[in-house]
């Protein structure tokens, strides 16, 4: 039961406008944005950000950008988000079910990873995960993988879904309607 209730149909005109700008064209708006549209400022805020996240001008592409995301929310606990990550863009992103299975329940060293620059990344959301930090040997190893403006967006990347996280599972959203589930993938 989510302890803040997204808000339902029928919308205001104010927020069905804001939530026309949030969602994809000729999709209903998932939970998260219902609940972001019950303070209006935050969710045009929000909505900013993750447009830069999502969108094409983050320096990573949809593969990389979303082995971090499915990560990050793995790690944080967050079945919600990485559910509507999986559901929507893991196809698209070329991730195979074993590496669905490893961004959930194991780890970069796992054999599913052969492009050690996936398994770099994997490692960076792990240590900032774990550490709030990149020790400096993994940073140089990074650093020879990926350029600054990558790592910037890597980091705030990790950074944007553990918020993210945070609010999904602070606030109990239930799983999204034919989101696959943690247990989904063993």
């Amino acid at each position: 039961m989510p302890r803040i209730e997204p808000l339902e149909p029928p919308y205001t005109e104010e927020t069905g406008a804001l939530l026309e700008r949030m969602t994809p064209p000729g999709a209903p708006p998932i939970a998260l944005f219902r609940l972001f549209a019950r303070n209006p400022p935050m969710a045009t805020a929000m909505h900013g950000w993750g447009g830069y996240e999502l969108g094409r001008e983050l320096s990573l592409g949809l593969r990389l950008r979303e082995l971090v995301i499915d990560r990050t929310c793995a790690r944080c606990g967050c079945e919600y988000e990485w559910g509507v990550h999986m559901a929507f863009f893991a196809e698209r992103a070329g991730i195979t079910p074993q590496q669905r299975t490893s961004l959930t329940h194991g780890g970069p060293e796992d054999p599913c990873w052969t492009d050690e620059s996936e398994r770099l990344l994997l490692r960076a959301v792990d240590a900032l995960h774990d550490d709030n930090d990149i020790g400096d040997e993994l940073w140089a190893r990074l650093a020879a993988v990926f350029d600054d403006r990558q790592l910037m967006d890597l980091l705030l990347l990790c950074g944007w879904y553990h918020a993210i996280s945070f609010i999904a599972r602070a606030a109990r959203l239930p799983s999204e309607p034919g989101a696959p589930r943690f247990c989904n993938v063993r």
